[in-house]
């Protein structure tokens, strides 16, 4: 199995690898900044769109940003079954680590049928995280 972190939801598994990026974070003033790449493949039997995205993103004080939009990176990618898309995106936070999570909302465009598929939870780590346990 490929590393990163993966979901599989209605026949669409999506992947996602994170990277932290420490030439655009600035710990001292509280700012991490991290790159994740999604890749989406469409495994199902039938042609999909995916329309808007939902994440939650956590930071390590369990505050929870809810971030809705449409499309991707400024794309409403369509996927015939066996295509996959990637993109690259990411996220700063106000601490040294965090977690993300959330949903594509997708519509098989024969039928129109609306339905979301799961994007995994996954961390956000960086070298300026406290691995102390309490």
């Amino acid at each position: 199995m490929e590393p990163g972190f993966h979901a599989t939801t209605a026949g669409i598994r999506v992947g996602v690898q994170v990277f932290y990026l420490e030439d655009q974070s600035r710990p001292d003033d509280g700012q991490f900044v991290w790159a994740y790449h999604v890749t989406i493949a469409n495994r199902s039997k039938v042609t999909v769109q995916l329309l808007k995205r939902t994440w939650e993103i956590t930071d390590a004080h369990g505050r929870v940003q809810r971030v809705h939009g449409e499309g991707v990176v400024g794309e409403q990618p369509v996927l015939e079954p066996g295509e996959v898309f990637e993109y690259t995106s990411g996220t700063p936070l106000p601490t040294a680590s965090g977690f993300m999570t959330g949903w594509y909302h997708m519509v098989r465009t024969a039928s129109g049928e609306l339905f979301d598929i799961a994007i995994p939870a996954f961390s956000l780590d960086s070298p300026h995280e406290d691995t102390r346990r309490h």
